[in-house]
């Protein structure tokens, strides 16, 4: 009788636990404004944009920052800028106007051989000068910056720090800062790129990966640069891959099929393409 008893109390616990997990998983999920998709979102976009505030000042105090009044600097100004403004604009004609309020866009380029580019929440952006080579030219860059930015503003990271959090069982308040939490601190630095030294970067998905193409292309076509620029663009990024393949691509799973899809979302871009006046 003692051991059924126990047996009962136990199942009943975990029925309990089975329960609570699926209420919070429940209630930790959203619909992503951009891409219409349920995304787990355990950790307030306020949290991380203050985290990413602080994280990416102190990236930038470290690290050799290209003077913006210089060639290259006002390329990565300019594409960003143009980008954000097309962000902007994709939100509001999908009556969601005020969604990026909080973004205080930042762009700047940083001297360093690393082919390398990223955007923390709240609209802060890094090129690294390592990656102009391979982009060679401003379409390619907004390629690229299309990307990186999707990723912010779709909450891939949060997203992918709410997986992370769940499966680890570590709880965030709503009301404690997250910044009180030293192990969802240092999940948020393995999460995004310029704290990537403690741990290894967190990978994004590939539906996370396709959703970064697809939607950065459409923002790079409503900036006005020629979306087309993607096939030649990506083909040289994986020439570059083998035994050491740059961060860009660790921190974005290789897919076969990747320019295959490119070219198959390339008619929809196309559509939102405007050349730059003058350009």
């Amino acid at each position: 009788m003692e051991v059924k008893l126990a047996y009962d109390g136990c199942r009943n616990y975990v029925l309990f636990a089975f329960v609570i997990f699926v209420v919070m998983i429940l209630d930790g999920c959203s619909r992503n404004t951009i891409t219409g998709r349920s995304q787990l979102s355990l950790v307030p976009e306020t949290e991380v944009q203050a985290l990413a505030i602080t994280q990416y000042q102190s990236f930038l105090s470290s690290n050799k920052v290209v003077p913006a009044t210089t060639k290259d600097a006002e390329m990565v100004q300019r594409v960003g800028h143009r980008i954000a403004a097309a962000i902007q604009k994709y939100y509001t004609e999908h009556g969601q106007p005020n969604a990026l309020k909080n973004y205080h866009w930042e762009f700047n380029l940083v001297d360093s051989k690393e082919i390398n580019a990223w955007c923390m929440p709240g609209g802060k952006v890094v090129v690294y000068t390592g990656i102009l080579p391979v982009t060679q030219n401003e379409t390619a860059l907004a390629i690229v910056l299309g990307h990186e930015i999707t990723h912010a503003v779709a909450g891939h990271g949060r997203e992918r720090m709410s997986q992370q959090l769940l499966a680890q069982g570590i709880e965030v308040a709503g009301n404690v800062a997250l910044s009180t939490n030293t192990r969802a601190v240092n999940l948020f630095n393995q999460v995004y790129a310029p704290t990537a030294q403690v741990g290894v970067l967190l990978p994004n998905s590939r539906k996370q990966e396709y959703e970064a193409d697809h939607y950065g292309l459409i923002f790079a076509a409503m900036a006005g640069y020629d979306p087309r620029e993607a096939i030649p663009f990506w083909k040289r990024m994986e020439a570059l891959g083998g035994a050491k393949p740059p961060v860009f691509l660790s921190d974005h799973p290789a897919d076969a099929n990747r320019i295959q899809k490119l070219e198959a979302l390339m008619p929809e871009a196309l559509t939102y393409y405007h050349p730059i006046s003058g350009k």
